[in-house]
């Protein structure tokens, strides 16, 4: 009888929840709609808690990006705290359609069990780009915690390259060079890809409309990658997280070349898909890169008030 309950309370918050066409302006719930519902709903499915008293909860922390920004390590590096409990998987509720269709429900149902006490967090890298994102994640939480991890972005672009690149290699696929993709007409490829997800300002401005700058830290990648203990502090004290994370919890891998992880005895690194060779780039290329990038980067500088250590 209780499972047949749980099932039509489901059943009615997910026909009210759902917005008939997520897309179109004005056709999503209100702000306070949406706030009034996730809390009942999480209120309503706790009868259906494990055993040992833990519950799926929305998170209160979301990693919103950027892609190969260093997402994955963060959530790994973070995942070493105990009253943390992190979603296995990039979730794409916000910025896919088929998925953000239906509802909080189903969000719910993607986060992992946690006790009371612990934080749920996920991560989505395409997030931070996204238009629609922003205003999507404010209607569900005002005031959720959002991290955001930013390399140099020319550093950045090279990394896109060599993800796609090596995922048509393990298909056996050609892929033409970066070369082809960063230069058409004897100038800069201002339409790739890659170099607009770089453009650190423009997304962040979006941003900043929905959620002042405190609700946001911003994590340096390059730092997390060549001394990552500082800056995994700097993220527990703005997730108000005792600090439970210490320097013995990170060790350098001479054979990977970057820093591992020691959580309870056990080792482990990130996997053999991270910290791949960037292509070889002229140098000529390589400077129109960090040119190109010059401006765009001053004006993120002034709009964090911060500067990071890019070229």
């Amino acid at each position: 009888m209780a499972a047949l309950l749980l099932g039509a309370v489901m059943l009615v918050l997910q026909l009210q929840l759902v917005p008939s066409r997520p897309a179109m302006p004005g056709a999503e719930p209100s702000q306070q709609e949406l706030v009034r519902k996730a809390a009942t709903f999480q209120e309503e499915i706790r009868d259906g808690a494990a055993p040992n008293g833990s519950v799926q909860q929305l998170p209160q922390t979301i990693i919103i990006g950027v892609r190969k920004g260093g997402t994955r390590a963060l959530l790994e590096m973070l995942s070493l705290h105990p009253d943390v409990a992190a979603a296995e998987n990039e979730v794409h509720f916000f910025d896919w359609e088929e998925h953000y269709s239906q509802g909080l429900d189903w969000y719910l149902s993607q986060m992992p069990f946690s006790a009371p006490q612990q934080l749920t967090v996920e991560k989505t890298p395409a997030y931070f780009t996204s238009p629609k994102v922003p205003e999507r994640v404010h209607s569900m939480n005002p005031s959720i915690r959002l991290l955001l991890i930013l390399r140099d972005p020319s550093e950045r672009v090279l990394s896109d390259y060599t993800q796609v690149f090596y995922n048509h290699v393990q298909k056996h696929k050609p892929y033409p060079s970066i070369e082809e993709f960063l230069v058409r007409d004897g100038r800069l490829n201002v339409d790739y890809k890659a170099l607009n997800r770089s453009l650190y300002h423009v997304h962040m401005q979006n941003w900043l409309r929905f959620f002042p700058l405190r609700r946001i830290h911003i994590v340096d990648g390059d730092r997390l990658i060549r001394d990552p203990f500082p800056e995994i502090q700097k993220v527990e004290r703005f997730l108000m997280l005792s600090p439970q994370i210490n320097a013995s919890n990170f060790y350098f891998n001479k054979t990977k070349g970057f820093y591992c992880l020691r959580d309870g005895g056990r080792d482990r690194c990130l996997h053999e898909s991270k910290g791949r060779a960037h292509p070889q780039i002229d140098p000529k290329l390589l400077n129109k890169l960090h040119e190109y990038f010059h401006e765009p980067n001053k004006k993120f500088f002034e709009l964090v008030g911060r500067t990071f250590d890019w070229h």
